[in-house]
């Protein structure tokens, strides 16, 4: 590294802080030093033992849809350890369980007739429901999809991920997150199952050998290898600007060995955006404070369930749609990683959304544990034998929320880091995306793509910026 090389420093070790570092290290662009406050990497990517399993925080999947480069670089690192592995799920709905990913044949001989037939009438009217009357969650998918299925599945499922009526979410919330939002979508989806017309890597994903957050451990410890400083639990306190041109941020951090000041030439950024304001302090204007407590995430509490048995079902995970169970989703770890180990148990992962201040998220271990058990039997799968053990992991910030107008907010925030002389944010949480992990690896990849020797390529940067907003979540 030349001795006037930028001096990056990287907030947060999770697939996006992880990646960049990896990959400015990889190009010899810039020397790198990352904090993060916990002390493993992968944020709500990564991984943890619990009764004798790998598990991950919730459910999730490298997707095909990864850009080939990205895979190439992880399939390196972890050979035959990244695990090829079919799509083997079910959704609940109204009382039927529905293959996912959908199949034609499952579709004929399981979905409920009456939501069939709703559905196939819903698609003849569409051409006569004319324009969308609005930009809301709901005025997309039922001008796109009609009653049958909004009603049924999207806008309870809304419900209950983002804790807010359909109507009071923004239509850029339907555009970006529900990957099948038209009846054209749907058909391609389904047609996507049937031989001969299956697209590579349809109905299949990417696991690890050893957990999800393998493969952002992997990539801590290939730029570790080529130099890059890994600074865990490490909290960060404050962010102080650069007085001058050729002044250097000043990172202020604090952990158990005491407080640190770190100078960076380069401060990229993978935390929440809402968080900045609150670090950077003085000289923040008030309306910027403003957007910061106006734009809102939704939290997830994460319920694991030890039980006595090789295996719950044959399904790796459970939708549930309905209001009727609060639950969103329970994966079997066991599944996706395909070990067979440990035998004679499994850890199930139950999905709970809820808000901080809500009464759930105060709840003792033992109390979810028996709410995630009466939801399993009210959906027709219950527990087979009790818990052996209990876990629950509580995720503050786990999915954005984009109410309607929230634009308004979330572009203040942007245009006021972008004012930041040389400083990023970047990442699912720095842009308040709903994106895969695979769509973080590309913005870490393209961060480190726009780090020239006479700085930071702004005018590319932007254009990589219009592509992301192109991103669609994977289901």
């Amino acid at each position: 590294m030349k001795p006037n090389a930028h001096r990056v420093v990287i907030l947060g070790a999770g697939p996006a802080g992880a990646g960049a570092a990896y990959k400015l290290r990889h190009d010899a662009r810039a020397e790198v030093t990352v904090l993060e406050q916990h002390p493993v990497p992968g944020g709500n990517a990564g991984s943890f033992d619990f009764a004798g399993m790998r598990v991950d925080f919730g459910s999730h999947r490298l997707h095909p849809a990864c850009d080939p480069d990205i895979l190439a670089d992880i399939r390196g690192f972890l050979g035959d350890d990244l695990r090829d592995r079919p799509r083997h799920g079910r959704i609940g709905l109204r009382g039927r369980w529905i293959h996912f990913p959908l199949k034609p044949v499952d579709l004929l001989v399981r979905l409920d007739p009456a939501f069939a037939l709703g559905t196939m009438v819903d698609m003849v009217r569409k051409p006569f429901r004319g324009k969308v009357a609005g930009d809301s969650f709901a005025d997309v998918l039922m001008a796109n999809l009609g009653p049958t299925i909004c009603e049924s599945f999207y806008f309870p499922y809304a419900r209950k991920m983002w804790g807010r009526e359909p109507s009071e979410l923004s239509g850029i919330q339907a555009r970006r997150r529900v990957s099948a939002g038209s009846f054209l979508k749907l058909v391609r989806k389904v047609l996507s199952a049937v031989p001969g017309l299956k697209p590579p890597g349809a109905g299949r994903f990417f696991y690890p050998r050893k957990g999800f957050g393998q493969i952002t451990e992997a990539y801590v410890a290939a730029a570790e290898s080529r130099g890059a400083n890994f600074r865990f639990g490490r909290r960060v306190t404050r962010l102080v600007p650069p007085a001058g041109p050729t002044d250097p941020w000043v990172i202020e951090a604090s952990s158990e060995h005491g407080e640190e000041r770190i100078e960076a030439d380069q401060l990229w950024s993978t935390i929440p955006i809402g968080l900045l304001a609150r670090l950077v302090g003085d000289g923040v204007p008030p309306e910027v404070h403003k957007a910061a407590s106006n734009i809102e995430s939704r939290a997830m509490l994460l319920i694991y369930l030890a039980l006595p048995v090789s295996q719950f079902t044959e399904y790796d995970a459970h939708y549930f749609p309905g209001a009727n169970v609060r639950i969103t989703r329970l994966s079997e770890p066991k599944h996706y990683a395909a070990t067979g180990s440990p035998a004679g148990s499994t850890v199930l992962c139950a999905e709970l959304p809820c808000n901080p201040d809500d009464p759930w998220w105060s709840m003792d271990d033992a109390a979810l544990a028996a709410l995630v058990a009466e939801d399993l039997a009210t959906a027709g799968v219950p527990l087979p034998a009790a818990p052996t053990a209990v876990l629950v992991r509580r995720l503050r910030q786990a999915y954005p929320i984009y109410t309607t107008g929230y634009e308004r907010w979330f572009n203040t925030l942007d245009q006021w880091v972008a004012s930041l002389p040389k400083f990023l944010s970047y990442g699912r949480q720095g842009l308040f995306a709903h994106d895969n992990t695979h769509h973080a690896l590309a913005m870490a990849y393209a961060a480190a793509d726009c780090l020239e020797p006479d700085g930071f390529n702004a005018a590319r940067w932007q254009q990589h910026r219009e592509v992301f907003a192109t991103h669609v979540v994977e289901d």
